[in-house]
């Protein structure tokens, strides 16, 4: 009989050689439990970031620039034409602006004759007007997405400039 046992005891000792052992798989511990906390967070944190940086949508309520949505802006683009209002969103590729005002030049004569008509040949005098986009005849709406490329440069409008001045007034006269 301890033949017999101690082949049994040979094939048991034979048997754990032959198998790797088995490890006992824990759920660690509170740390462990912290740094996949920590890790999921900026994870997610960092998803968030590239998506609100790289398409329109405004996660963390930042436009590039340091732009802000209350400010009234002139926008310079390359064709020479200048656009005033305020940046609704912005990112790499375009611009969106909201409440457009745009510069135009009317030819005022300088001198009318004593019945008032204009004589032939007079001298006018070029002045700027401040006009509202969306009277015009194709009737635009009053949101312009602007290509990135084509924008020379921005910049935040004074609250005393003549342009915000005028452009309070006439939104004054709309009210009344």
């Amino acid at each position: 009989m301890s033949d017999d046992i101690k082949r049994v005891e040979a094939m048991n000792a034979e048997e754990k050689l032959d198998k790797p052992k088995k490890k006992k798989v824990g759920n660690g511990g509170p740390l462990a439990k912290i740094i996949m906390i920590i890790i999921v967070i900026i994870i997610i944190l960092g998803g968030l970031y590239f998506v609100d940086k790289y398409t329109d949508v405004n996660i963390f309520g930042m436009d590039t620039d340091g732009v802000s949505v209350t400010d009234w802006q002139a926008v310079f683009l390359t064709n020479g034409q200048v656009y005033f209002g305020k940046v609704a969103s912005q990112n790499n590729d375009r611009v969106i602006l909201k409440n457009i005002y745009y510069l135009q030049v009317v030819e005022v004569p300088l001198q009318q004759t004593q019945t008032g008509d204009v004589a032939t040949g007079q001298q006018t005098q070029s002045e700027l007007s401040l006009v509202k986009l969306g009277n015009e005849l194709h009737g635009p709406q009053d949101e312009m997405t602007i290509n990135a490329d084509h924008i020379l440069f921005t910049e935040k409008l004074k609250s005393d400039s003549k342009v915000v001045d005028a452009i309070a007034r006439y939104l004054a006269e709309q009210q009344q």
